[in-house]
């Protein structure tokens, strides 16, 4: 029980800049007491004292503004920041190193017994305001964004935002090939960075300018093996390839920046 609230502790200043020392948080960090008070009343629902889990819980709620029913499951070092206005159902599985922020709500969508709230797997991060809604899984490292509404399993590591909840950003399979050179040569002569997105922040403008150069990309390998094609046809034929655009081709461009 100690190694989990020093756990817990440790999160808050693995996860929270502004924490200075063990004894502020222990004082002034509503969501540690939410979660202390929600494991002691989660044993307690185990063993059955269902009124006195219910009633601490409760207490819970008053004292910290955030209310998380005792049913649910929550693994280690659960953090959550500010807090206010968070709510999580009886039938919510929370993983380790789980983050949630203030007004996120666990919640379900029918009145059927059974298992009704979300399943937060490790690492999942959900941002302010944002309701997990349903019986679904949320994958490892996902992260939801702020006053998003997701009612549909999250993939791991993807990036939810909107209302209805979309997938907006997945992460890049490791068998995938690194960039290929010519297209990241055409990136550098246009002066972007079409690859540098964040995953915090994506930028739908810079997505919608890096499809274009990925067709501009496709356009190329097309012509360079149609010239192959005409040469293995006619010798006579001289071109070889597609010329590669010239930086200095491109000077109209950096005037107009």
């Amino acid at each position: 029980m100690f190694q989990g609230l020093k756990d817990d502790i440790q999160s808050v200043f693995d996860r929270d800049p502004a924490a200075r020392n063990t004894f502020e948080v222990l004082t002034n960090y509503p969501g540690l007491h939410a979660i202390i008070l929600h494991r002691l009343a989660h044993k307690l629902w185990q063993r059955k004292f269902y009124w006195i889990a219910r009633s601490l819980s409760t207490f819970s709620r008053w004292l910290t503004g955030i209310e998380i029913h005792p049913g649910a499951k929550i693994g280690k070092r659960f953090f959550i920041d500010h807090g206010m206005g968070v709510v999580i159902g009886e039938t919510a599985i929370v993983g380790n190193d789980v983050t949630l922020y203030q007004g996120v709500t666990l919640g379900g969508t029918s009145w059927d017994k059974g298992k009704r709230h979300p399943t937060l797997k490790d690492g999942v991060v959900v941002g302010a305001g944002a309701k997990v809604l349903g019986p679904f899984d949320v994958g490892e490292n996902a992260k939801v964004g702020s006053n998003a509404v997701v009612t549909k399993t999250v993939p791991a590591e993807a990036t939810v935002v909107g209302i209805p909840g979309r997938i907006i950003l997945k992460a890049v399979p490791v068998d995938k090939p690194e960039q290929d050179p010519m297209r990241q040569k055409m990136e550098e002569n246009f002066g972007f960075d079409a690859y540098g997105l964040s995953d915090e922040m994506p930028d739908p403008v810079a997505r919608s300018i890096r499809s274009m150069l990925d067709h501009m990309h496709l356009v190329d390998e097309r012509m360079n093996k149609m010239c192959k094609t005409l040469k293995a046809l006619d010798h006579s034929y001289k071109g070889d390839s597609v010329p590669f655009i010239d930086e200095e081709g491109l000077d109209c461009f950096k005037e107009a920046k």
